[in-house]
């Protein structure tokens, strides 16, 4: 989570700070980015075209000729972000109590998100190094 907002916004306009923070946190140059279609806005497809990042978003206007490659390219992108961040998203929400947070005030909630998707890293790091230290033996 980089914006953590209590009034209403516009997400579409975030893709360029969250890829920038990515590259930053990661330190890796961002090839490809498959988004949601709120995302595919004229400024977000401008900027990925420009740095050279494949997106999953529908190309607008007429097909190109390599448009079965894209096709097949942006299913792999939707299928991974599907797999990987939904199901994340859906895991903490069942099992970190994220599907109905019950603060009363602001401050409340933004420390109730904090634990629990610190929780839920936390696990995933210790089943991690379980897997590693199994296989080592």
């Amino acid at each position: 989570i980089e914006h953590l907002s209590f009034k209403a916004f516009n997400e579409g306009i975030r893709l360029k700070d969250c890829i920038r923070m990515q590259q930053k946190l990661m330190n890796v140059r961002v090839r490809c980015v498959a988004a949601d279609s709120i995302y595919a806005n004229n400024a977000n497809r401008k900027f990925c075209t420009k740095y050279g990042i494949s997106t999953s978003f529908v190309r607008k206007g007429r097909a190109a000729k390599d448009e079965p490659l894209r096709k097949v390219l942006r299913s792999e992108l939707s299928k991974e972000r599907a797999t990987r961040l939904e199901g994340s998203f859906g895991t903490q929400k069942q099992h970190y109590s994220l599907s109905r947070i019950k603060a009363g005030n602001r401050k409340t909630e933004i420390l109730w998100i904090f634990f629990g998707i610190h929780t839920a890293n936390a696990i995933l790091m210790i089943e991690k190094i379980r897997n590693k230290t199994a296989k080592a033996t």
